[in-house]
């Protein structure tokens, strides 16, 4: 396991036996250095990580349809898992057994584990029918549903925050205080469709990110990013507009726990992480730096989308998947055969991801 004295060498390191399909979903254990790794191949894959940042697979279990979305229990006990057979299932890791813990009436696409003042640890999942439900795991049945304006497309929570992205490019607020109230929808801020929204820590504010290479801070503001510029008559066919872009979606955002910043990866290749209270990058790691392509060449070699990323759970070291983002449809999946899908482990440094001092 991973302590205080993790050492990893400097180069990012590969996950060893990545699925043979595109990642859907990462998620550190809580409490251990156990990786959990979601498919389109309708599995879940368990990695154990010892303190070089070498893997192994621990275990497997499998849904009947494409997995979505994963997420843990506080106690890092239980493993839940959501997709596209409608259903969410609750893996025992010490049992290593997995059972149907939620039914939706079409796939459900996000699934988050909460403490809900009142009714203690909950189970909230939300769908493409348009629902998102609570359930005691004691229950067969929900204890409470709620109606979404469209499809949920993206769900988090932090503290009594819960919110949730749906494809009409609404965000829906829940305190879970009153959680079987929405306690507003407000239209993203963001012109174009959302890909992933992520609470802060501190339960106070969240962050979305879109297909438009940008990610707004709630209301207060947003900013550009993953994009590149076009330089003007580099390339045959290049555009004439001075100031033409290749624009790349915002495929996920994840939150260091204890600094408050955060990392953003998308369909471009890269990651970059971000203080947002400061409104700075911290650093990025290009196509180039992750070895996933070249944005410098002519033309540019864009890499193979990142589509998920996790910190573990003392924050040395983070996972990034690389797979396709399914933005081309069926016409962009790779040749049989070919695998491009990888999942890489990250030695997190301080200057990466520590918050920038006040101003005085």
């Amino acid at each position: 396991m991973l302590s205080s004295a993790f050492r990893a060498p400097a180069k990012d390191i590969e996950l060893s036996s990545p699925p043979p399909d595109s990642v859907s979903a990462l998620a550190f254990s809580p409490t251990a250095d156990i990786l959990a790794v979601a498919s389109w191949d309708n599995n879940v894959r368990l990695y154990d990580v010892n303190s070089q940042g070498q893997s192994q697979g621990k275990a497997m279990y499998s849904h009947q349809a494409p997995v979505l979305d994963l997420t843990w229990s506080k106690d890092g006990q239980f493993l839940f898992s959501a997709g596209c057979d409608n259903t969410a299932q609750m893996y025992n890791i010490q049992t290593q057994q997995a059972q149907q813990v939620a039914q939706h009436d079409a796939p459900i696409k996000c699934i988050e584990y909460a403490e809900v003042p009142g009714s203690g640890p909950v189970l909230i999942t939300a769908g493409w029918d348009k629902k998102l439900k609570y359930w005691d795991l004691r229950s067969a049945n929900p204890i409470a549903t709620l109606d979404l304006t469209d499809r949920a497309y993206s769900m988090d929570v932090a503290v009594s925050l819960l919110v949730v992205a749906t494809g009409d490019r609404q965000i829906h607020v829940v305190n879970l205080s009153n959680p079987t109230t929405i306690y507003k929808t407000i239209e993203s801020p963001l012109k174009w469709q959302t890909r992933v929204v992520k609470c802060f820590p501190t339960g106070d504010a969240y962050a979305i990110g879109s297909v438009e290479g940008r990610v707004a801070i709630q209301k207060n503001y947003s900013f550009k990013c993953h994009r590149y510029d076009i330089p003007n008559g580099s390339l045959p066919g290049s555009p004439a507009v001075v100031g033409s872009q290749h624009v790349f979606a915002i495929n996920t955002i994840t939150f260091h726990k204890t600094q408050y910043t955060f990392c953003t990866g998308g369909s471009d290749g890269s990651l970059t992480f971000w203080d947002g209270v400061a409104r700075t990058k911290l650093k990025t790691f290009s196509c180039k730096d992750l070895n996933n392509g070249d944005t410098d060449a002519r033309p540019p070699q864009f890499g193979t989308p990142i589509v998920a990323t996790s910190f573990n759970h003392s924050h040395e070291i983070i996972a990034y998947a690389l797979s396709y983002d399914w933005s081309k449809g069926h016409g962009g999946v790779p040749p049989q055969g070919s695998n491009i899908t990888k999942v890489m482990l990250h030695p997190v440094k301080p200057e990466e991801v520590n918050k920038k001092p006040p101003k005085r």
